[in-house]
């Protein structure tokens, strides 16, 4: 960037200390880009409904087996890891606005496949499809969301990703009652398409423009979202020119960021999230709920609820004690979950994780009735605990502590890891509790639950209220 080009830049610093900004069109903004995410927890929540629908299907419309099924409802997180990687690298290339609108595309391709199959491998196919564009967005739209927003509400709009996932787990959910999985699928057209249609609306982002050299449009974006440019602080010129290449990874500003970011990504999952929600029908079975299905209606309620008070208090209390705060509640959480498998295990001579959930008390229901109330209590407070912190948060400071010239390539690593670390641990949980007993696994997450608390004690930096600059500055030593 010449002198005369840092001169023109300098409307777009704004005073020190000036008012924070005050436009209303940043949310809508804001709420264009998070229908990605919506569509993205559709596509998760649409196999809970749709595999039962799939599996008493009459032909001729293709109908699942249990191996069928069990790939319908895994395929999507491989294409999902697919779509890290292809998000990273769009995002950069293609910037942040397009990479929104593109992912569209297979969004809308996928279901409208899963619509017309005529047998398994067009079911699966359009898995696999939603599940790319399920990676790109859940890559992009935390990006574009944390660079429009100002400091004061970027907390509170970047929570807003993972409160639109678990919303649209609920709707599938609520759908699934009524709708059959063909009208399902087409019903998972429409949050894409009206993300298209609104999208074509919103600017791309003013710190993307600028790494383009694009200062006219950058400040016409900043006055369209922020209604001025008072608050707004440019990114260093370097910022512009570099792209990413291994040798910043010597450098804090990089290094730092990065295993912060992997490291948040690894810990979501193993807290064992997955592993509760595999459980809470069988669980809600035992505590005598009368309609089970019920109990996949019940989490996504906790989930929404939790995650909506995550978001309206996140930018008040700080990103650091939610987390920890947070953590505390699973590590109490999954060691009740673990108490309530020892005191319901069946027998020292009966390995299979499946018997275990057979109360030991069979001379009184009563006693097994409260044993699973136990358990519901436990999945539910879990729930609650991981809505208000880890759920949202690595992906609100995914998008934030990285800087501009490596924020493709590292939210690219990042989504990557967070998707094939679900993977494995959804894949892998059943043999662990084989091995280590169920009330040993879930003690084993409780472990890692409270490795989480001491990382986020320790190692997560607080960006409440602070400028995109000024967390890379601070890793930077600046």
């Amino acid at each position: 960037m010449t002198p005369e080009d840092q001169e023109e830049a300098q409307p777009l610093l704004g005073p020190p200390g000036g008012s924070a900004p005050r436009g209303r069109r940043v949310f809508l903004a804001a709420f264009a880009a998070a229908l990605g995410p919506l569509s993205f927890g559709f596509a998760l929540g649409y196999s809970s409904p749709a595999i039962p629908s799939l599996q008493r299907a009459a032909p001729p419309a293709p109908r699942l087996d249990d191996s069928a099924a069990s790939w319908f409802g895994a395929i999507v997180t491989l294409g999902a890891a697919a779509g890290g990687v292809l998000g990273g690298w769009l995002v950069d290339c293609a910037g942040r606005k397009l990479s929104l609108l593109l992912c569209t595309v297979p969004f809308v391709a996928g279901f409208a496949v899963i619509t017309a199959a005529q047998n398994v491998w067009m079911l699966l196919g359009g898995r696999l499809l939603t599940g790319l564009a399920c990676g790109v967005a859940s890559l992009v739209a935390p990006v574009y969301i944390s660079e429009i927003a100002y400091p004061a509400v970027r907390g509170m709009l970047g929570s807003c990703v993972q409160l639109m996932v678990v919303t649209g787990i609920l709707l599938a959910y609520l759908a699934g009652w009524v709708l059959e999985w063909r009208w399902l699928a087409v019903l998972g057209c429409v949050p894409p398409s009206l993300m298209l249609l609104l999208m074509c609306w919103m600017p791309e982002t003013p710190r993307f423009l600028l790494t383009r050299h694009r200062h006219q449009e950058a400040v016409a974006a900043l006055q369209f979202l922020w209604g001025s440019e008072q608050g707004w602080e440019e990114p260093p010129v370097g910022e512009h020119q570099q792209g990413f290449h291994l040798a910043l990874l010597r450098q804090p500003g990089v290094y730092k960021p990065f295993i912060i970011g992997i490291s948040l990504m690894a810990f979501q999952q193993l807290s064992g999230v997955n592993a509760v929600m595999f459980y809470a029908e069988t669980i809600f079975e035992k505590a005598k709920f009368k309609d089970s299905s019920l109990a996949s209606v019940v989490v996504g309620v906790i989930q929404v609820l939790f995650t909506a008070v995550a978001a309206l208090i996140m930018d008040r209390a700080g990103r650091k004690l939610l987390l920890v705060l947070s953590g505390v509640v699973m590590v109490f959480s999954t060691s009740a979950f673990g108490a309530y498998f020892k005191l319901t295990e069946g027998g020292p001579s009966n390995s299979s994780h499946v018997a275990f959930l057979a109360p030991v008390y069979t001379e009184s229901i009563n006693a097994s009735v409260g044993l699973a109330w136990l358990a519901v209590g436990s999945m539910c407070l879990f729930i609650a605990g991981f809505a208000m912190g880890w759920g949202p948060i690595p992906w609100l400071l995914m998008s934030e502590i990285f800087p501009l010239h490596v924020k493709g390539v590292a939210t690219g690593v990042c989504v990557l890891t967070n998707w094939l670390m679900a993977f494995l641990v959804t894949k892998e949980f059943s043999s662990l509790m084989d091995v280590l007993r169920p009330y040993g696994a879930f003690w084993l997450t409780s472990a890692f639950c409270i490795l989480s608390v001491l990382f986020s004690l320790f190692c997560v930096p607080e960006t409440k209220g602070k400028t995109l600059e000024q967390i890379t500055a601070h890793f930077e030593g600046r």
